[in-house]
């Protein structure tokens, strides 16, 4: 291992602690923030900015042995991912109300409370529907916008002036997106056969480590997606 990565692992370390020792009080406060009486569309901002943004970075690592290089940009890359964060939650917000209410009526039942309850076949399944929607319908766009923010951050140097500049959209999208990669891997395999089943879960976990669980898969698909595509060391 190299120096970087004894560095991350050691600034990992430090930022896990504080969850694990009852007196920072600092899971409380992590409780507390994300969810419905604290700032959990901030919140969701920065854990995506973070966690989202380093597995690009062991993405990257993977294909060309560092972390950063010349033109990355993890700067506008956090920038991004944090917007798409605050997108996400807000997402996650909207199926978990409108799918249980579409199931309801579809079978004329009440299942509104289902995904806050106790764990049950009912909740797996509602929690499954909703997964599958959200994935089929939000997640393609989202990814779709974040591989063209990618493009753009690459074509103008990785700075956050470049990433400020208007994005040349139908030139990204027509030209520059290798929609082989994007539709055959991204979208047409990642998402049924990880997402559908991870996001499962997701919705079953308590509300308030939804976004941080979502997060976290950002960082294991970047890896997927690094080794589906090969790496140079």
């Amino acid at each position: 291992m190299k120096k970087g990565d004894w560095i991350l692992i050691l600034c990992v370390i430090v930022v896990l602690t504080p969850f694990f020792i009852p007196a920072t009080g600092f899971f409380e406060w992590f409780e507390k923030m994300s969810g419905p009486t604290g700032h959990p569309y901030i919140m969701a901002f920065f854990k995506f900015a973070i966690l989202a943004t380093l597995g690009e970075c062991l993405a990257l690592r993977i294909r060309k042995g560092v972390y950063n290089e010349k033109g990355f940009g993890v700067l506008p890359r956090m920038m991004v991912w944090g917007f798409l964060g605050m997108c996400i939650a807000m997402s996650m917000t909207i199926f978990k109300v409108g799918v249980p209410a579409f199931l309801g009526g579809v079978f004329d039942c009440d299942l509104s409370g289902v995904l806050k309850g106790d764990f049950t076949l009912t909740k797996l399944g509602v929690a499954f529907a909703v997964s599958v929607l959200m994935n089929s319908i939000f997640a393609p766009v989202m990814m779709t916008f974040h591989k063209c923010t990618d493009i753009h951050i690459t074509d103008n140097g990785g700075t956050v002036r470049g990433l400020l500049r208007p994005m040349k959209m139908r030139e990204i999208i027509s030209k520059k997106v290798n929609w082989d990669v994007q539709w055959n891997l991204v979208i047409k395999k990642t998402i049924p056969l990880f997402w559908f089943p991870m996001h499962t879960i997701t919705f079953i976990l308590p509300a308030t480590f939804q976004v941080l669980f979502a997060a976290l898969l950002g960082v294991a698909l970047g890896l997927i997606l690094a080794l589906a595509g090969g790496s140079k060391k």
